[in-house]
């Protein structure tokens, strides 16, 4: 996965509605809230991996863009790309500015460049906000084929529309808590599209899942319209189950419980821990254990001081590179 440390994990100590935005002529949605030097843009990309998935969400994904300060200056220049997924319950909205939040890619990028800790790089983030507020990026029938969707369409839909250096030396890859988890099942299948990958905190590690408590109010959700009244955790087990325990013939969710009747269900937890990511495991990387902090305390910071000049000393900035 190149020279030098290809995969870096980042932890914090203690793991614990859209907004108007006004388009162009062309139809790209232009950031209302913060000025800055580069340009952040809001576009469609459709998923022919989405299409069909029994959940109903649209294959049709909203996109964050950010091109930098150069972009609209260099029209001969080509850019790399870090390509970065967001976590449970949380959308690109958030993570690109369009939203207060507690981090803001772009901004925190130009205030990397500021300080002479970054280049110039394209940053991009899909919307993979679903019905059970999150879709894992993962691979099912229920959820459809998030990991096609990022590796492969949401990619050639990027270096078809904007100019990139369109190879994998010059691709990175990124996340946070899902995200996170994202960044590792895609970036470990498809190392012929992503070079470097930065993980931030990811959820879904351990390969010994167990149903736990709490699971009689996830098998109390009678009915899809119940899911947006759930808790945090009751929509994190749905959003697991339809990513690894797809049923198509278990309606109308279209997925299997890892319990039933406060009993685990070992042939549907044998599904999950196919899932967890530490059971495969083995690629070089560093481990950057950091404190004081919670689940999302300092990602602002983090992503400016460390996963930024990750890539920039990583990826290639020259075609061929």
């Amino acid at each position: 996965m190149g020279a030098g440390p290809a995969l870096l994990l980042g932890f914090a100590a203690t793991l614990a509605a859209a907004p108007a935005i006004a388009q162009d002529p062309a139809g790209v949605a232009r950031s209302p809230i913060l000025p800055l030097k580069g340009t952040l843009e809001r576009i469609t990309v459709h998923g022919a991996s989405l299409e069909g998935n029994l959940e109903g969400d649209t294959p049709d994904r909203p996109v964050s863009v950010y091109l930098p300060p150069s972009y609209r200056t260099s029209p001969d220049r080509r850019y790399p790309v870090v390509y970065v997924l967001h976590g449970f319950t949380d959308t690109d909205l958030r993570w690109f500015g369009w939203e207060e939040h507690f981090v803001n890619v772009p901004a925190t990028f130009e205030r990397a460049l500021e300080a002479g800790t970054v280049r110039e790089m394209i940053l991009v983030m899909p919307n993979a906000y679903t019905a059970y507020a999150g879709s894992m990026y993962s691979s099912s029938v229920t959820t459809g084929d998030w990991e096609t969707f990022v590796a492969e369409e949401l990619v050639s839909h990027i270096d078809g529309r904007y100019r990139t250096l369109p190879e994998r030396a010059a691709r990175g890859l990124a996340g946070h808590s899902m995200g996170g988890y994202g960044t590792i099942r895609i970036g470990m299948k498809r190392p012929d599209v992503f070079s470097s990958l930065y993980i931030m905190s990811p959820c879904c590690l351990n390969p010994r899942m167990e149903a736990g408590p709490g699971m009689e109010r996830v098998e109390a959700v009678a009915s899809p319209e119940d899911v947006e009244e759930a808790s945090f955790m009751v929509k994190a087990t749905l959003a697991s189950a339809a990513a690894w325990s797809p049923n198509p013939e278990n309606p109308p969710f279209f997925l299997d419980l890892p319990s039933h009747g406060g009993e685990d269900r070992p042939e549907v937890l044998a599904r999950w821990i196919a899932n967890a990511v530490l059971a495969v495991y083995d690629i070089p990387h560093t481990v950057d254990i950091y404190d004081p902090g919670d689940h999302v305390s300092h990602v602002d910071k983090r992503v400016e001081e460390h996963v930024l000049p990750f890539f920039s000393r990583h990826l290639s900035f020259e075609a061929g590179g």
